[in-house]
C-alpha cells in the first residue's frame, strides 16, 4: 500500500502548466512545508519540504484557490523517478501525487496554531461559515467544482 497524508503550508503559489494537444490537462506543482512533530534538540520547529503534483480538476482547483501560506491537507501516493540532467548526472526525484486536497483552516485564521486536520470544521473551502444546523455553507463561486452538481 502506498498512501501519504500530509498537512502543511504552501511555500509558494502553485505552478500550473497545461499539456499540449487536443485534450489539455492542468498539472499543478507545489511544495508543502510540513512541521515535524518532534525535535531532538528541543530547538525551534523544523519542517520537511515535500514536493507535490496534482492533475486535472485537482490541479485547476489548486491554481484557482491555493496561495503561498495556505494551510492544506492532502492525501495521495509517493512516486519516485529519475532523469539525466543537462550535465549528464542522474537526478532522483520523490514527490507526492495528490489524489485529494482540502483546506485545513478557514480563510480568516492565519496563525499556525490551528489544528484542524482531515475532517475538521474548516477543511472544505477558503471561507466556510458554520451554519446553526452543524453543516457548512458552500461559498460562492465554487459550484462548478462540486462533483454532484
Amino acid at each position: 500500500m502506498n498512501k501519504a497524508i500530509l498537512m502543511g503550508r504552501l511555500t509558494r503559489d502553485p505552478e500550473v502548466r497545461y499539456t499540449q494537444g487536443e485534450n489539455q490537462m492542468a498539472i499543478a506543482r507545489y511544495t508543502l512545508a510540513v512541521d515535524r512533530r518532534f525535535n531532538r534538540n528541543g530547538d525551534e520547529n523544523t519542517a520537511d519540504f515535500i514536493n507535490c503534483v496534482s492533475f486535472g480538476k485537482t490541479a485547476e482547483f489548486a491554481e484557482r484557490y491555493f496561495r503561498k501560506g495556505t494551510k492544506i491537507a492532502i492525501s495521495g501516493r509517493i512516486q519516485t523517478g529519475s532523469y539525466t540532467n543537462k550535465d549528464g548526472a542522474k537526478v532522483y526525484t520523490t514527490e507526492v501525487v495528490v489524489e485529494e486536497q482540502e483546506f485545513a483552516e478557514s480563510k480568516g485564521s492565519n496563525s499556525g496554531s490551528s489544528d484542524s486536520g482531515f475532517g475538521g470544521p474548516s477543511h472544505q473551502s477558503a471561507a466556510p461559515m458554520a451554519a446553526s444546523d452543524g453543516f457548512m455553507n458552500i461559498p460562492d463561486g465554487i459550484d462548478e467544482e462540486l462533483p454532484f452538481n
